[in-house]
């Protein structure tokens, strides 16, 4: 028998999680990357972060960098900006974990499901065939092969890259 052990979900399983100081997608300080919060990558426009209590491995939350609720909020520039982080978070992804797809979505509004309806984000959901078994449908609890620190520090590399301008 195989134990599967994802210790980092139980608070949020629980219902248990300390509120967060400010907006989740507003970490504290400039950094473009800081493992404490998960932030995987922040330039002038979209914010990228593995989220914390994820569905599958490697769950990554995309965001503008305003903050901002409704999509029709978005300049131009915010929304290409989000539609191309969007594509290089897949390309990442599938370069790292291989999954068999991706689940991408957004929720507007509480009523559509949005766990934070005042700051508008993507969830990137990887999937495998087989990946959310009985666990899920019996108990509803879903498990997560790897822990989120290593899942960060796999990631995190290709990230900074994105920051790094090309050498001449």
């Amino acid at each position: 028998m195989k134990t599967l052990w994802t210790p980092w979900r139980m608070e949020h399983v629980l219902g248990n999680v300390p509120a967060v100081d400010g907006c989740l997608f507003e970490p504290l300080g400039t950094a473009p990357q800081d493992q404490a919060h998960l932030l995987l990558y922040r330039d002038n426009l979209t914010v990228v972060l593995l989220n914390r209590y994820p569905y599958a491995n490697g769950h990554l939350l995309v965001a503008p960098r305003r903050h901002l609720a409704d999509l029709t909020e978005l300049s131009t520039e915010e929304n290409s900006s989000l539609m191309a982080m969007l594509a290089t978070c897949c390309t990442i992804l599938r370069r790292h974990l291989h999954p068999h797809g991706i689940n991408i979505g957004l929720n507007l509004g509480k009523a559509a499901g949005a766990g934070i309806s005042e700051h508008l984000h993507f969830h990137l959901v990887p999937r495998w065939q087989g990946d959310h078994n009985f666990m899920t449908v019996c108990a509803d609890i879903r498990t997560i092969p790897q822990h989120l620190e290593n899942t960060f520090t796999m990631l995190a590399p290709d990230f900074s890259n994105l920051l790094t301008p090309p050498a001449p």
